[in-house]
């Protein structure tokens, strides 16, 4: 835990303190957050790597497909072997290699598949892949039962079209998922698991993870400047895939979250897209009631000449000039290799020193 000093304007803290508190190792290489493609040219699989990581003991995970079809069955069968090889015991859903269209099944049998990790008994319920699929499901859902499974001490894990799900959840319900690693992107990815984002899942399913610091990239070209010498001390942490997140706008299964702290990440939308989408949320008088705006990782879009300069920055210097409340880049979150783990619905408190930003959830029980 890294040690605090609180100050007027917020905490202050030492040199050494850039370490992810959820993974104990350095986050100094968070920064240049990967944004390349996952390569597929050679199965890079080292358990012996991945062995050198495990803590003591294991824990039950249950993988299971209630989105897109797995496209990449040799990520999944890695992602597999790798959760083995640190020590856990892994159960596949008889369904999640499943494959309707384009979907991990028929709706029925994605549904089923949540209803079998909720009963499982396991310790993580974690998701193979993201996709689209999910917001069919949203209104046949029973969350009671989701409820249950986590207050019985499952951790649900994933994130992309996870997001319609813990989303739901915490309207529905109030209780905390983790926006996490997907078992064929992440613990399957080809050139194996990155370092940062595996320390952070097993202090996770291990029960230590208490927050996470990164440092804040200089934007080129930005005309506005990051927030300094802010301090939250408690607010709720939701967001997620943002493209997502709007869908759900205007239905049950949108949580009504007042004075929050709203992270966003997404993947191959161009940044007018992602202006058009942040305008809708305010509009809508959503980005006005929340008491700050963190921004992951918005990767895999490509500019044309049409845009004259419009870039990423652009839409941030907007993004500013529309909301009082401070707007934070650089979470280490979304589609890239090195990313996070955060408790969607949990009271979180937000420090920004400088470049130097921290999320704080302290101990989960």
């Amino acid at each position: 835990m890294l040690p605090l000093h609180r100050r007027r304007s917020g905490l202050l803290w030492n040199t050494w303190a850039l370490e992810i508190v959820q993974s104990r190792r350095s986050l100094s290489t968070v920064s240049k957050a990967h944004t390349h493609p996952h390569s597929h040219d050679h199965d890079h699989d080292h358990p012996e790597h991945d062995a050198a990581h495990h803590l003591a003991g294991e824990r039950h995970i249950y993988v299971y497909a209630p989105s897109g079809a797995i496209r990449d069955k040799a990520a999944f069968r890695r992602g597999v072997r790798r959760l083995e090889a640190m020590g856990h015991t892994v159960t596949v859903d008889p369904d999640a290699l499943a494959r309707v269209q384009r979907f991990a099944g028929d709706d029925a049998t994605r549904l089923a598949a949540i209803y079998r990790a909720a009963a499982s008994g396991a310790d993580v319920a974690l998701m193979a892949r993201g996709g689209y699929g999910l917001s069919r499901l949203l209104h046949q859902i029973d969350y009671a039962a989701v409820a249950q499974s986590i207050r019985q001490g499952m951790l649900w894990v994933g994130m992309s079209d996870f997001t319609a799900l813990q989303l739901a959840v915490l309207a529905q319900t109030g209780a905390t998922t983790w926006a996490g690693p997907l078992l064929c992107a992440d613990v399957g990815a080809q050139e194996g698991m990155d370092e940062i984002c595996q320390a952070c899942m097993e202090d996770l399913f291990f029960g230590q993870g208490e927050g996470a610091g990164w440092r804040i990239p200089k934007l080129r070209g930005a005309v506005s400047a990051e927030p300094h010498d802010v301090y939250i001390p408690a607010a709720t942490l939701w967001g997620g895939n943002l493209a997502v997140l709007v869908s759900l706008l205007g239905t049950p299964y949108w949580p009504h979250i007042e004075g929050g702290i709203l992270f966003l990440e997404d993947v191959g939308e161009h940044p007018y897209r992602i202006e058009r989408m942040l305008t809708q949320l305010l509009h809508a008088g959503v980005l006005a009631r929340q008491q700050a705006i963190v921004l992951g990782q918005f990767t895999e879009y490509r500019l044309t000449s049409h845009d004259a300069g419009y870039k990423w920055h652009s839409v941030v210097d907007w993004l500013r000039t529309q909301v009082s409340c401070p707007v934070v880049t650089g979470l280490p979150f979304g589609h890239v290799p090195t990313k996070v783990l955060l408790p969607v619905g949990a009271q979180v408190s937000l420090s920004v020193e400088g470049r130097d930003a921290l999320l704080y959830w302290g101990h989960f029980d």
